[in-house]
Parts: C-alpha cells; structure tokens; sequence
C-alpha cells in the first residue's frame, strides 16, 4: 500500500485497521491494570510485613504507646474526599463528560493530606517525639513516609493525567482514571488499617 493511499483511505474501506487499533489499545490497558495489579500486590507484602513487625515489636517493654496528633483525623478525611473525587472523575469521564475539575479536586486533596502528615511529624517533634527515643515513634515515622511516598508516586501519574486532560477526550482520559481510582481507593485502605492500628495500640 503506498503512502498516499494510507493517508487517504478512510476508515470504513478498511476496517481491518480500526480493529486491529482497538484491540491493541485493549490489550495495552490490560497490560497497564495487571501491572498495577501486580505492583499493588507487591506493597501489599511490603506493608504486611511491616505490620507483623509493629505487632511483635510492640510487645517488648520499651514500647510506649503514641500519643497521635489530632490533625491525623483532618488528614483522613481529606485522604476520603480525594478518593471520592477521583471516582466521580472516573465516573465523568465514563459518562462522557469532562473530568477535569474533580481530577484537579482529587490531585489538591491528596497534596493537602501530606503537607498534614508533614504537619503531624513537626507536631511530633515539637514535643520531644523522636525516632530514637521509642519504638513506637519510630514505626510511625516509618509506616506514614512510606504511606506518602507512595501517595507521591500516584500523584506523579495525577500531573501526567492533568496535562493529558487539556487536550485529550474523556474517553481517551478513562484508562488512566481507571488505574488511578484504583490506586487512590487502595492507598485509602492502606492508610485505614495504618490508623486504626496506630490508635489500637
């Protein structure tokens, strides 16, 4: 086939071409979602271990329970209004309609629940709570940073998505709003089962 000819063809004189790009264009964000799958089942492992390890550690007799900032509670629900805005992002974009005020929403919310982790530790350390000085501080600067780069790293996605959202449809937005609802959801429950545990104990 010449040059001209693929230029100028249209879609439905051959329509072996369209599907042959909706079939990669599937296989592709399968590929993309078992990835995440994949990575996801990764920090799972990675968070379990360090949980098993909060749970024999805090049974020695140094332990002493933390007293944890109330900014804690504020930065949970912010981290479930960033979750909720990402879905209804998803869901937009879904619908055909523009999902970019409740992407940038979900982005800012998330933003806003680290800079109160930040808050948190410099509440911590402002009343004499540093690593060495217990075992439970130190977990606890350990489970939240790495709960935050992780949030950072989905973020990093969120800004490439943002850009993508100037220009491209809904429709061509959804695959990557998929993964990142599923990812914002999971760090959501990561973050429950780190608070819950850190009060419980």
């Amino acid at each position: 086939m010449s040059l001209w000819s693929s230029i100028t063809e249209t879609s439905w004189a051959n329509p072996g071409i369209d599907e042959a790009t909706q079939s990669y264009r599937f296989s592709l964000r399968a590929d993309k979602r078992v990835g995440l799958v994949m990575f996801l089942a990764v920090v799972t492992s990675l968070f379990m271990l360090l949980v098993v390890a909060y749970v024999e550690r805090r049974d020695l007799g140094d332990w002493q329970p933390l007293s944890e900032p109330g900014v804690l509670w504020l930065n949970s629900a912010l981290l479930v209004l960033a979750s909720w805005c990402m879905q209804r992002a998803r869901n937009r974009a879904a619908a055909g309609a523009s999902p970019v005020r409740a992407l940038l929403l979900s982005g800012l919310l998330a933003v806003a629940f680290l800079a109160g982790q930040l808050f948190a530790w410099q509440a911590l350390a402002a009343l004499g709570y540093y690593t060495m000085a217990n075992p439970a501080y130190a977990f606890f600067y350990l489970l939240t940073a790495l709960h935050g780069l992780h949030l950072l790293g989905g973020l990093y996605v969120w800004a490439r998505g943002m850009r993508r959202a100037r220009t491209a449809t809904p429709a061509d937005l959804l695959p990557t709003l998929d993964l990142c609802a599923m990812y914002w959801h999971y760090l959501l429950l990561i973050w429950v089962v780190l608070f819950v545990l850190m009060l419980n104990t």
